[in-house]
């Protein structure tokens, strides 16, 4: 599932130079003309309560101008040092066209209401999945995780499946964007967005 780019104001053909939503709008349609099976895969970075970093690929699910949506079990790794310390980075690299976007904000949930509405599009496997898997925690074996599969089907045979209370989205709120384009003799082209009141500063960075 693509997330929904509809909801960003201008379209993609005109993007709006000063407006980092606009552009990032449009690299993302761009790469999703390539027929990239996933554009919307992305690294999300977060670190641990010794400045420790760890990073995943995760997909973004939505996103427009309150900020990127993705969603995970708060008790996985990255949902307990996301909650603990917000501040997190996202990164998406399309090697065609040779384009990478770096996102800093800080993270939050969602509603309940938002969640509960995209869990339900999800497949019934996935959302037993999300009940079966305790995600980051030990595991003794492969069967254990079927075991664990084939006991959540058996407990909600015959009715929908809710959402977990431990599953949810999370919303980054940027306050930077980094755009990369990737150029002939490593003479990249490299624009930062960073918020300045209302609106954003633009420049340049050497690359």
């Amino acid at each position: 599932m693509l997330p929904n780019a509809d909801h960003i104001g201008q379209s993609a053909a005109m993007p709006s130079a000063a407006d980092p939503f606009d552009r990032f709008r449009d690299l993302f349609e761009r790469a999703a003309s390539t027929g990239l099976t996933e554009p919307n895969a992305m690294v999300v970075s977060s670190a641990d309560d010794r400045g420790r970093p760890s990073s995943r690929v995760v997909l973004l699910k939505h996103f427009d101008r309150e900020g990127f949506v993705f969603y995970t079990n708060l008790e996985s790794r990255k949902g307990r040092e996301i909650l603990a310390r917000p501040d997190v980075s996202l990164n998406f690299f399309w090697r065609e066209p040779k384009e990478q976007v770096s996102i800093f904000g800080r993270a939050g949930r969602v509603s309940d209401a938002e969640a509960d509405a995209y869990f339900a599009t999800r497949s019934r496997n996935s959302q037993l999945g999300a009940w079966a898997s305790q995600q980051s925690r030990p595991l003794e074996s492969r069967e254990q995780l079927v075991a664990d599969f084939e006991g959540v089907s058996r407990r909600f045979d015959g009715r929908d499946v809710p959402r977990p209370p431990h599953w949810t989205g999370l919303r980054v709120v940027p306050r930077r964007f980094e755009f990369w384009v990737g150029r002939d003799h490593r003479l990249h082209d490299r624009t930062y967005y960073e918020r300045d009141g209302p609106g954003w500063a633009v420049g340049k960075l050497y690359p």
